[in-house]
């Protein structure tokens, strides 16, 4: 699966881009972004997504399937 950024609580701070293992955390246009085609939910590196640990937003990154 993968992560997403909801974009109306998204502020931008970009605390999230440099924890991504796998580098699949871009900034947009407006907020950043996150690719779904290459984000692991960090399975494999780490026991939870490592953008939403960092995130101080509460429910700003949510699983991809949620939405």
């Amino acid at each position: 699966m993968a992560m997403y950024i909801v974009s109306q609580e998204c502020i931008a701070c970009g605390d999230c881009e440099p924890v991504c293992p796998t580098n699949s955390i871009i900034e947009g246009k407006i907020v950043f972004e996150i690719d779904a085609e290459t984000c692991t939910e960090c399975e494999g590196d780490y026991n939870e997504p490592q953008c939403v640990a960092i995130c101080e937003i509460p429910n700003c990154i949510l699983p991809l399937k949620a939405a």
